[in-house]
């Protein structure tokens, strides 16, 4: 496994990191969720990620229960604030008492002393830029957290929360989570030049395409029973047109010896404003194919035949 900064920071991630977005705490046996991270961690993985909002709270304790065994300086933790975690009027979005209350009750699910990333889930319009920066502040302050992120915000808000940091010396986001994928690419055109300026390092979500990417999904055959595509609507990354390409990409892959979802992991990887590939995994082979995608660097050659595939 090899390692990168996360964003203009000192601290040190792998380059796949394992998620529990969709699969921890519900949709996969706690036995399996746990056995997929310690697998992980064997294979060098030290970047776990979850979010209070996964199975309401339910992921957060799966993953404090995974990683218990391991020693606290030897894994980066990450998990996020922002949606939906009751029926009050103050139970989401970014203001002081959500932040403070959320940060505190993610501390307990995982039973940790602090948590290493703390994302903002999504931008709160309804909420002052500065008074969410300024409760994240007092967290790194406190100790509970060490740094900060977004995720899904846009080139703006991200320069607007650097530019309000700088003025009011507050502690500034150094990573951010948005989707990226060869199926899904729209963050080269601002999100990635605007963090690049602002030392924040992209956190990398569904990179292999919700799975299609991993050419499990065939053009005019049903989804594989079990699989995401068969208990979710993925009709917009399903598309035969995305099916085609992944039939060419696979033929590269296969010409490297690599698997296409290794070839998808690598292709997202070359960007070096990626600190890391976030992955989903139900079963501990699933991480153990992932991971071997750490390190593979792709000829200008193959690069320039996937641009070609993918238009």
């Amino acid at each position: 496994m090899e390692y990168r900064n996360l964003g203009r920071t000192g601290l040190k991630v792998s380059e796949i990191s394992l998620g529990s977005w969709l699969t921890y705490g519900g949709y996969v046996a706690e036995e399996n969720a746990i056995n997929t991270i310690h697998k992980a961690y064997d294979l060098g993985i030290n970047f776990f990620d979850t979010a209070n909002v996964y199975m309401r709270g339910e992921a957060e304790k799966v993953v404090g229960k995974a990683i218990k065994k391991f020693s606290r300086e030897s894994y980066v933790l990450a998990t996020k604030v922002f949606g939906n975690m009751g029926d009050g009027p103050n139970d989401k979005g970014l203001s002081r008492k959500h932040i403070t209350e959320q940060a505190n009750a993610s501390l307990k699910r995982l039973d940790v002393d602090y948590i290493d990333l703390y994302y903002c889930h999504r931008f709160d319009p309804s909420t002052p830029l500065e008074e969410t920066l300024r409760a994240l502040d007092d967290l790194v302050r406190q100790g509970k957290v060490l740094y900060i992120g977004v995720s899904e915000w846009t080139a703006e808000q991200i320069t607007e929360a650097a530019h309000l940091a700088d003025k009011k010396l507050l502690d500034r986001f150094v990573a951010n989570q948005p989707q990226y994928s060869m199926l899904w690419p729209k963050i080269e055109k601002e999100v990635i030049p605007v963090s690049e300026k602002h030392g924040v390092g992209q956190v990398v979500w569904s990179p292999l395409g919700q799975g299609v990417l991993t050419g499990k999904y065939k053009k005019g055959q049903q989804p594989p029973a079990g699989s995401r595509a068969a208990e979710k609507d993925l009709s917009n990354l399903l598309t035969d047109e995305n099916l085609e390409k992944v039939d060419k990409l696979t033929q590269v892959a296969q010409e490297l010896d690599i698997t296409v979802a290794q070839l998808a992991l690598a292709w997202v990887l070359r960007q070096p404003n990626v600190s890391s590939a976030l992955v989903g995994a139900s079963r501990p082979e699933q991480i153990e194919e992932n991971a071997k995608a750490s390190g593979i660097k792709l000829s200008e050659d193959t690069l320039a035949r996937i641009s070609q595939i993918l238009g």
